[in-house]
């Protein structure tokens, strides 16, 4: 289900009203914490952290001209979602959340590569994903991209 929005808030006004305010509240939480230096920018029917083309002028090789994607959040059918490219492209990344996981939720932790999915609202583990959140700098991303995806 993707959502064609301009703005954050235009997003947001399009999702179920039982999700809206969970929703500004997960979006808040990465946004809060993020380290210097990503921008908010809607993209592929998402809402989401980029490292801007002024910091890095090549972006992303899947969409030249376009800011290298970090972390998105996506309102689907039956769940939120929370796409986190570092815990893709970092095996220690994604060992330190699986492994933190339970201590934060008593849910089994619904995962794909990059994909984390809330299908409970009442069960996101906000403050691991603030913590998640500060792990990786714009430098961090932009390093590990290049090691990993670009060839």
């Amino acid at each position: 289900m993707q959502i064609h929005a301009a703005s954050v808030e235009d997003y947001i006004s399009q999702i179920p009203e039982d999700r809206k305010e969970v929703f500004r509240k997960l979006f808040d939480t990465v946004n809060d914490n993020l380290p210097k230096g990503f921008i908010n920018n809607p993209s592929y029917g998402m809402v989401g952290w980029a490292v801007p083309l002024e910091t890095y002028p090549a972006g992303y090789h899947c969409a030249p001209g376009s800011p290298l994607p970090f972390i998105s959040l996506a309102s689907q059918k039956n769940f939120i979602a929370l796409y986190h490219m570092g815990i893709y492209a970092k095996p220690e990344l994604l060992e330190w959340f699986v492994a933190e996981f339970p201590k934060h939720s008593a849910r089994k932790l619904d995962m794909g590569k990059s994909c984390i999915r809330f299908k409970k609202m009442e069960d996101i583990p906000f403050e691991l994903i603030a913590e998640v959140s500060k792990k990786m700098t714009v430098e961090d991303w932009i390093e590990c991209y290049e090691s990993n995806f670009k060839r």
